[in-house]
C-alpha cells in the first residue's frame, strides 16, 4: 500500500516548480491532490498530467492572499474528496531590491503571498482538520532564509521567518486535535523563481550570472551543487507520512550544507 493511500492533499503554487513536484509525488503514493494556483489553466493541466498517470486531481484557482478565494478553494477540495489531510503552503513570488529602494507596495504584497497566504490556508485547513479531531499536517515552504538573511531579500526573509513562529504555534495549537506542522527550508533550487533571481541580482551586485550561481547561491553548499525538486518533494512525502508527533514544529533544512542546524 502507497504511504499516502486514502489522504487528500492540498498543494499551493502547485502548477510548477516545487508545488508541482510535491503534488506530483503525492499522488503517486496514493493521494488524491488539489492543484491551487493563481493560474487556472495552469492548474488545470497539471492536474490533468496526475489523471492521465493514474492519479486523482483537481485544478483549483486560488489566490493565497484572498480570504474567501482561500475558504472556497479549500471548501471544494473537501467537498470533491470528502477531507483534507495535508496543507503545503508553498506559493510564493521573489522581488530582488536593496531596502531603501524597495517599494512599499512591493513589500506588502511579499508579506502578503508568502505569510498572510500562509495564515488563510492553515485557517481554512484546520476547520476540517479540527472537526472530530480528525487530524492532519501542514507543512510550510521556508527557505534557508528562514534561518539566514541575505542582501536584496529584506520582505522574503521576513515572511519566511516569520513562517518559523506560524509553524511552531500551530504544533502546539494543533497537538490536542492530532494535527502536526512543520517547515522545509530549502537551499537554492533551480526552478523558474530561482532563474529570474540571476540576471537580476547579477545586475544588481555588478557581477556575472555565473558569480552570481557560483559565488552568491552556491558559495557556501559543501559540494556546489543546486538542490533538486526532487529533493524537496522526498522531504515533502517523508513529513506528510510521518506517523506520528513525535516529529512536529520542526524545521528540516534541505541545502547541501549552506545551513546547518
Amino acid at each position: 500500500m502507497s504511504s499516502l493511500q486514502g489522504k487528500v492533499a492540498l498543494v499551493t503554487g502547485a502548477a510548477s516548480g516545487l508545488g508541482k513536484a510535491i503534488a506530483t509525488r503525492y499522488a503517486k503514493e496514493g493521494a488524491a491532490v488539489a492543484i491551487c494556483d493563481i493560474n487556472q489553466q495552469a492548474a488545470d493541466a497539471t492536474a490533468a498530467e496526475i489523471v492521465a498517470a493514474g492519479g486523482r486531481a483537481i485544478g483549483i484557482a486560488m489566490d493565497v492572499t484572498d480570504e474567501a478565494t482561500v475558504d472556497a478553494g479549500t471548501d471544494k477540495v473537501v467537498e470533491t474528496f470528502g477531507a483534507l489531510d495535508i496543507l503545503v503552503s508553498n506559493a510564493g513570488v521573489q522581488i530582488i531590491n536593496p531596502i531603501d529602494q524597495f517599494s512599499y507596495a512591493d513589500w506588502k504584497k511579499m508579506l502578503a503571498i508568502h505569510l498572510d497566504g500562509g495564515f488563510l490556508t492553515t485557517r481554512a485547513a484546520l476547520r476540517h482538520m479540527y472537526k472530530g479531531d480528525r487530524g492532519g499536517v501542514v507543512i510550510y515552504m521556508g527557505s534557508v532564509h528562514s534561518h539566514l538573511a541575505s542582501k536584496l531579500k529584506a520582505p522574503y526573509v521576513t515572511a519566511k521567518h516569520g513562517l518559523l513562529g506560524l509553524a511552531r504555534t500551530l504544533a502546539k495549537e494543533g497537538a490536542p486535535h492530532n494535527v502536526r506542522s512543520h517547515v522545509i527550508c530549502p537551499g537554492f533550487v533551480r526552478t523558474p523563481l530561482v532563474e529570474k533571481q540571476i540576471p537580476e541580482q547579477a545586475q544588481e551586485l555588478g557581477i556575472s550570472e555565473d558569480e552570481v550561481i557560483r559565488n552568491v547561491m552556491l558559495k557556501d553548499t559543501v559540494d556546489g551543487v543546486f538542490t533538486t525538486v526532487e529533493d524537496i518533494a522526498e522531504t515533502a512525502l517523508y513529513l506528510a507520512a510521518f506517523p506520528s508527533a513525535a516529529l512536529t514544529g520542526q524545521s528540516i533544512v534541505v541545502s547541501h550544507g549552506w545551513f546547518m542546524q
